[in-house]
C-alpha cells in the first residue's frame, strides 16, 4: 500500500532496508547462535546517521519522530529482530530524556546517542516487578547533592553494552507509585555493575543483563523531571516506544513471510510448486492480510503520536498487541509452509519464530495491553456520559 511518506522518510526506510539486506541478513544466524552483540552494525547505523532519526536537530538528530524510528526498526527486524534491538533498545532508554530531560541533560546525553557514539537502556523491570511495575524495590535515597541507589533491575535490553541508563527507583515508599522517581545513571559509576549475560530463547544477538546498584551515588542533577514523577516518566515513555516493539514484530513477520513465499514457489511436490495448492495459498493470503493490517495500524499510530495526540495509551497498546500476535502467527505458519526445512537452524524462519515470541511479552505483556485497551474504552464511554 502507499503510505505517502515524504522524501526523507523514504530515504530512511530504503537506507535501513539496504543495511538489513546487505549487512545484517548474512550474519543473523551466526550472531544468533553465538550470542554476538552487533557492535559492528551499530557502527554502520551511526555512519549512516540513522541512530538519531527520532531525536531533534537541536540535539544532533534528524528531527524525526516515532514514525521514523518505526521505519528503521521494521526494516532492520526483517533481517534480525535481535540485532535491531541495539537500535530500538537505545530508543527506549533515550525517550525518558527526550520527554522529561531538562536542557542541560539533553545537551549532555542526546548528541552522543544521536551520533551512535553511545547506546542507551531503560531500567524498570525487576525480579518481582514485571507486569506489576508498581512493585519495584530499587531505592534512591537523597543524600546532600546526591542520590544513593540500591537494588537490581532484571532483563535489561542493552544491559552492559549501553553507556546511558534511565532507571526508575523508589524515593518515597509511603506514596506508592507516586513515590517513584527517574534517574540517569552512567556506565562506570562506582557501585553500578552488571549481572551475567542472559541465555535467551530468541533475540540472542541482543544483550540482556541484570543491573546491580550497590550504594551507587549519582548527582542530584541526574533526576528526570522531579521526585515522584518516575511512574509517569515510565508510562509516558512506554506509550511512545510500544509502536517500536510493534514495528519490530512487523519486521520479523515480514521477513518470515518473504522466506515462506519464496520457498513456496521453489518447493515442488506431486509435480508442482506447493504455491499452487489452495491450502498453502490460504495460509499465504492470511499472512499477508495480517501483516498489512498491522502495518496500517502501526504507521497510523505513529502519525497520531507525532501529530501531538495527548492520550495515546490505547492506540500504542493496540498496535503492539496486533503486530506481536501477527508475528507469532506468521512465523509459525512460515515454519509450517517450509516443513522440515523451516525447522532447521540453517534456515532463518525458525529463528524468526523464536524472536517473535518476546514481542508478546516485553514492554507490557499482551494480556496487560488488553487490560489497558479495555480500561481506556470504558473511560471514553464514561466520558461521553453513557
Amino acid at each position: 500500500m502507499e503510505y505517502f511518506f515524504n522524501e526523507e522518510q523514504l530515504m530512511i526506510r530504503e537506507l535501513a532496508k539496504k543495511i538489513a539486506d546487505e549487512k545484517i541478513a548474512p550474519i543473523a544466524i551466526k550472531y544468533d547462535e553465538e550470542g554476538i552483540f552487533p557492535g559492528d552494525i551499530v557502527e554502520i547505523l551511526a555512519a549512516s546517521d540513522l541512530c538519531g532519526v527520532y531525536i531533534s536537530e537541536e540535539y544532533g538528530g534528524l528531527g524525526g519522530g516515532i514514525l521514523e524510528m518505526a521505519l528503521v526498526v521494521e526494516q532492520l527486524s526483517r533481517a534480525c529482530g535481535g540485532i535491531a534491538l541495539s537500535f530500538a533498545g537505545t530508543g527506549l532508554g533515550a525517550f525518558p530524556i527526550i520527554l522529561f530531560g531538562n536542557d542541560t541533560q539533553k545537551k549532555k546525553y542526546l548528541p552522543d546517542i544521536a551520533s551512535g557514539k553511545k547506546l542507551a537502556a531503560f531500567g524498570l523491570t525487576e525480579a518481582n516487578a514485571g507486569s506489576d511495575a508498581a512493585g519495584i524495590q530499587t531505592t534512591a535515597v537523597s543524600d546532600g547533592d546526591s542520590y544513593v541507589l540500591n537494588g537490581t533491575k532484571q532483563w535489561i535490553t542493552n544491559g552492559g553494552e549501553a553507556d546511558v541508563y534511565t532507571i526508575i527507583a523508589c524515593t518515597n515508599r509511603a506514596k506508592g507509585a507516586r513515590g517513584f522517581s527517574a534517574f540517569i545513571v552512567e556506565k562506570g559509576t562506582p557501585g553500578f555493575t552488571f549481572g551475567k549475560k542472559e541465555n535467551k530463547m530468541g533475540i540472542r544477538a541482543s544483550c540482556t543483563r541484570e543491573l546491580v546498584f550497590d550504594n551507587c551515588r549519582i548527582p542530584a542533577g541526574n533526576i528526570l523531571s522531579r521526585e515522584g514523577m518516575g511512574f509517569i516518566v515510565a508510562m509516558k515513555t512506554l506509550d511512545r516506544t510500544r509502536p517500536g516493539v510493534a514495528a519490530q514484530a512487523l519486521g520479523i513477520a515480514q521477513g518470515a513471510f518473504e522466506h515462506a513465499l519464496k520457498y513456496s514457489r521453489e518447493r515442488v511436490q506431486f509435480g508442482q510448486a506447493i504455491s499452487s495448492f489452495q491450502a498453502i495459498q490460504h495460509m499465504l493470503a492470511d499472512m499477508a492480510i495480517q501483516i498489512e493490517a498491522s502495518r496500517c495500524m502501526i504507521y497510523q499510530t505513529c502519525r497520531h503520536i507525532d501529530g501531538g495526540a495527548k492520550n495515546i495509551s490505547k492506540e500504542a497498546a493496540m498496535c503492539k498487541v496486533l503486530a506481536s500476535d501477527t508475528a507469532m502467527k506468521v512465523t509459525t505458519d512460515a515454519v509450517q509452509i517450509m516443513g522440515g526445512y523451516g525447522y532447521m537452524k540453517e534456515y532463518p524462519v525458525e529463528k524468526m519464530m523464536r524472536d517473535a515470541k518476546i514481542t508478546q511479552i516485553y514492554e507490557g505483556t499482551n494480556q496487560i495491553q488488553r487490560n489497558v485497551i479495555a480500561l481506556e474504552l470504558i473511560k471514553e464511554l464514561s466520558g461521553k456520559g453513557v
